[in-house]
């Protein structure tokens, strides 16, 4: 499976009254990412709060997701569990609903080695046909895997195909695309960092940013693509700050508070998380203002 450019996150909107999944808002955010022309659509990370939705939740929305993006983009679906078993179940369930790629992180609570994540991400391998996207993610998962070990998971299990990098080392990047000459693809998950990891080598950049400002962050990958540096660099810092902000307030947190701004209320997230104060709700306001003046 080919996939670069911009692969978008939704976030998960629940009701004010029930609290429940809102499926209606969720199709109001897919579409505002096909809308900002995203390359694919990824759901059920960290954005849309997947380690806070029940089983159940889990899959409503993940078949929600297929059918609504109706093939036209991609759609990847985020599986970070402690268990090996717990994964191959959501594995399954994503490929019988018809998801294109899973991306799978090796959520662990004991450290684990490379012998133990290596067999987690084989035996996921063994289970689907489905292409999985390797997903290093130490802060949030308490696991780290070198570019070495994830390239070598790439050359020796069948389906895992590519890397998503969200450390925030560009020393990583250029080791993926030097080591590898080039030929496996990596994605970049961390926002302040998209400009350098396109330069180093990087296929996309995987971001819940075009929920809020749309096609800002394709026209900061096309202008790359293009060789335009000068407009690359004057896009990327034209979003710096605000995607320095989403990060640092919570990815879900910030973006549902940005949609009520501009006019999309689409709940809260799920506690403990809690909504951005009012000051930081007006400081997003402001970029958001500034943001879309010049877009």
């Amino acid at each position: 499976m080919n996939l670069s450019g911009i692969v978008g996150y939704p976030v998960t909107p629940f009701s004010d009254d029930n609290g429940n999944v809102d499926f209606d808002n969720l199709g109001r955010v897919i579409d505002t990412l096909l809308e900002a022309q995203v390359d694919a659509i990824a759901a059920l990370g960290s954005a849309g709060e997947a380690a806070y939705l029940t089983e159940n939740e889990w899959q409503q929305v993940a078949e929600y997701t297929v059918k609504h993006v109706n093939h036209r983009v991609p759609v990847v679906i985020g599986i970070a569990e402690l268990t090996t078993a717990q994964s191959i179940k959501r594995a399954q369930y994503a490929y019988q609903v018809g998801v294109d790629m899973i991306m799978v992180s090796p959520f662990s609570y004991y450290k684990l080695n490379e012998d133990e994540i290596f067999g987690h991400y084989e035996s996921i391998s063994n289970a689907t046909p489905l292409p999985i996207m390797i997903y290093n993610n130490p802060a949030t998962c308490g696991v780290d895997m070198s570019p070495q070990f994830m390239l070598k998971m790439v050359n020796d299990i069948t389906n895992t195909c590519m890397i998503k990098d969200s450390t925030g080392d560009i020393q990583r990047m250029h080791k993926i695309y030097k080591l590898s000459n080039g030929k496996v693809p990596f994605f970049n998950g961390c926002n302040h960092m998209a400009l350098e990891a396109f330069n180093a080598g990087a296929s996309g950049w995987c971001t819940v940013a075009p929920c809020l400002i749309g096609k800002q962050p394709k026209q900061l990958f096309d202008a790359v693509k293009q060789s335009d540096n000068e407009k690359a660099r004057e896009l990327f810092y034209q979003q710096y700050e605000f995607l320095e902000f989403i990060v640092q307030l919570g990815l879900a947190a910030a973006v549902k508070s940005g949609f009520a701004i501009q006019g999309t209320p689409i709940g809260g997230p799920r506690k403990p998380l809690l909504p951005l104060t009012e000051l930081k709700q007006k400081q997003l306001k402001t970029m958001l203002l500034e943001l879309n003046s010049v877009a």
